[in-house]
């Protein structure tokens, strides 16, 4: 029997992102290679033209899983019946921008586009924000979309994930598949805290730790963190454009992997609620190991922490409470 098709919302559908994003989704990258889609693209008034020009493409591209296009400006009509909301779409910021400038602007967005979903998509809505800064629009999110569960309500710290697998895989000369179980732990910001103590890659001899294979924890614990940490701001200096490409291939792995489930034995990523595991204050969206199955999330428990991590932990920990207060602060 054919699947009914999902209905996914990508807002800032023709900025960078959306536009690497959208093909993706349309062939079935996010949500598999027999699950039809009809996307919904939301993007502001003065995008429209853009936005009616990446619909046009998405009609040539003659995607068979693709079953229709409602290309809007109208966040109502853009959020109505949604599946899947990405949002993409958030306010950068700008040369000589306060954090408090960029935080006001974001957070009015992400009020506004929370009470359209809370309204207008189906009950059992998954959201993924990728918008900086992802994890507090995420909490804005969960505060103006009460009826949807604070489960459904997440952010993108796969791409650092991805970042993390990356790194150790180059450094390895391994295969990015036979590496797993890195951890991104907190903000996806420069406090952000790149965690391979229970990392490994699978050799001939079965799967041996990160650490073991490196033998250089120096380079473990202090240049790959950073690598990790400022990854994005290296390729806006080396393309004059932030990562779009790999922002949308990440947000596939995370909604997929959420959809579909991990993989046995392996953990990815995600920004969730906190529920004070690992001493993670509550009432923040923060990136913890999860593992998916039937389309929900679970922390992974008991892991060991060191002293080393912990401190990491915890000011990763602080400066989004510190958001937190700020962005609540431009509610007021």
């Amino acid at each position: 029997m054919a699947k009914d098709p999902l209905r996914v919302l990508v807002t800032g559908a023709a900025g960078q992102i959306g536009y690497a994003l959208v093909p993706m989704i349309a062939r079935g990258v996010m949500l598999g290679p027999d699950q039809p889609v009809i996307l919904h693209m939301l993007d502001i008034p003065p995008a429209a033209e853009a936005l009616n020009g990446v619909k046009m493409e998405l009609v040539d591209a003659a995607f068979p899983l693709l079953k229709g296009v409602v290309a809007s400006t109208d966040v109502v009509e853009a959020c109505t019946g949604v599946n899947i909301a990405v949002m993409v779409g958030g306010f950068p910021r700008k040369e000589g921008m306060e954090r408090k400038d960029v935080m006001s602007k974001n957070v009015s967005i992400y009020k506004s586009q929370a009470s359209a979903l809370e309204k207008h998509a189906a009950k059992n809505c998954k959201v993924l924000v990728v918008a900086n800064p992802a994890n507090t629009n995420a909490l804005i999110l969960k505060e103006f979309a009460p009826s949807i569960p604070e489960k459904n309500i997440t952010c993108l710290t796969r791409l650092d994930h991805n970042r993390a697998l990356g790194q150790i895989s180059e450094r390895l000369n391994v295969q990015v598949s036979n590496v797993k179980n890195v951890i991104i732990w907190g903000n996806h910001s420069s406090t952000q805290y790149p965690d391979v103590n229970h990392a490994t890659v699978k050799t001939e001899a079965g799967d041996k730790p990160v650490r073991e294979l490196v033998k250089d924890d120096e380079w473990l614990n202090s240049m790959f963190i950073t690598t990790v940490q400022q990854r994005g701001a290296a390729i806006i200096k080396a393309r004059k454009l932030s990562s779009a490409l790999s922002a949308a291939s990440s947000a596939c792995d995370h909604i997929r992997d959420w959809v579909c489930g991990t993989p046995e034995g392996s953990w990815v990523s995600m920004g969730v609620y906190s529920d004070g595991s690992y001493n993670v204050p509550t009432g923040i969206i923060y990136s913890f190991p999860v593992t998916c199955r039937n389309g929900e999330w679970t922390i992974v428990q008991g892991l060991s922490i060191d002293e080393f991590s912990k401190k990491k932990l915890i000011l990763t920990a602080q400066e989004l409470t510190e958001e937190k207060t700020l962005a609540y602060s431009c509610l007021s």
